[in-house]
Formats: C-alpha cells, structure tokens, sequence
C-alpha cells in the first residue's frame, strides 16, 4: 500500500444542486471523514444570490478545516466571497486575464479537455493546475476520453499539478494514482447512498 503522502490529492465538487440548508451539513460530514485537499463550488444555477448563500455556506465549512474553496467560472465572486480562487473550463484562453484580475495568490486552475496543447498554454500563462477528463465513460460529450499516456506525459515534464475528472471507477484510480496529482470526484460521491463510504473506497483503490 502507497504511503498516504504519495497518493493523489481528492479534489471534491459539489454537485450542480447543492443548497445552502441541506449540503453543507452533508459536506462537513465528508470532510470529517476524508482527508479533502480543496473543494470546487460547482452550481446550475446562476442566480448569483442563490450562488452567494451557497458560497457563504460552504467557505467556513472548508476554510475551518484548513480545505481550500474554488468556484467554478464566477470570477467576479472570488474576492467578494472571501473564496480562493477559480475553476475555468476554456482551457487557456481566460487565464491571462484572471490571473491579472485575481492577483498571484489566488488559485486559478482551468479545466482542458483531452487538449495537451490547452494544457501547456495554461501552464505558460499562470495556471495552477490543469484538469483533464473525462477519463471514464460517459453519456456526455462526443465520447472521446483522455488516456492514460496524457497523464504520463504530463508527470514526465510538467511540475505543475494534473487533475484526473470525469466518470472515475475504482479501476481507473488505480490505473491512473501513479501518474496523476490530485482526482477530482463529483457523481462519483454525491450520487451514491453513502458518500463517505463510496469516497474512502475511492481513496482506497489510490493503492
């Protein structure tokens, strides 16, 4: 069994209809349970009150267990909301100009697709980390999958952070820990009966 330093960091994000009754209790008690290196406001809604009270709501959860907090895409909420940093998902196009608005402490880290090129753009401009997926099946998108050689490739002559996201089974974990910095887990937790279970038996198959 891998030393738990060696293994992948757990990068959690919450589902798309996450509230601000009900999901920060569920989250704390993850959080409790699992060693989370950072958790990514990810909501459906763009109602930016909605999103406020959520982000309210989840910033001391994480930040009293020493986790930090992202958002996905609101740049303009990071500062207001006491947040992090941002999660972008247009690859390295954005980065230039959020790393400027946000300063050189916040996280900004942007997710690439299966675009190595994107992945490199990124890291060049002031990126973070970078995020590929999915790396499992899926219903969305075109099918394409990112392989493993990406994860390879990038931890062969890239220092900065690889992210692995998208329809994780505990095979692919195993597959990938050797290769991959952190794993991001959303439906693969928030979906299940018991998240607390379903995430130590994830974090389990890191090996």
């Amino acid at each position: 069994m891998a030393d738990a330093a060696d293994r992948p960091q757990i990068y959690l994000v919450t589902p798309p209809d996450a509230d601000a009754q009900q999901f920060p209790d569920r989250l704390a008690a993850v959080l409790d349970a699992v060693e989370v290196a950072c958790v990514r406001l990810t909501l459906g809604s763009s109602d930016a009150d909605h999103v406020a009270r959520v982000a309210d709501a989840l910033r001391g959860i994480a930040h009293d267990r020493d986790v930090a907090i992202v958002i996905e895409a609101h740049v303009a909420m990071v500062e207001r909301l006491g947040l992090d940093g941002v999660h972008l998902n247009d690859g390295a196009r954005s980065i230039r100009k959020v790393r400027a608005d946000l300063g050189a402490d916040a996280i900004v880290g942007t997710y690439c697709g299966t675009s190595r090129h994107d992945g490199m753009t990124a890291v060049e401009i002031g990126a973070d980390y970078v995020s590929f997926g999915p790396v499992g099946e899926t219903v969305l998108g075109d099918g394409t999958r990112v392989e493993r050689e990406v994860f390879e490739w990038w931890s062969e002559i890239i220092e900065l952070p690889v992210v692995a996201e998208g329809a994780l089974t505990e095979a692919l974990i195993a597959d990938l820990a050797p290769v991959t910095d952190w794993f991001a887990f959303r439906d693969e937790v928030w979906s299940a009966e018991d998240p607390i279970a379903t995430l130590k038996r994830l974090v389990a198959a890191m090996g």
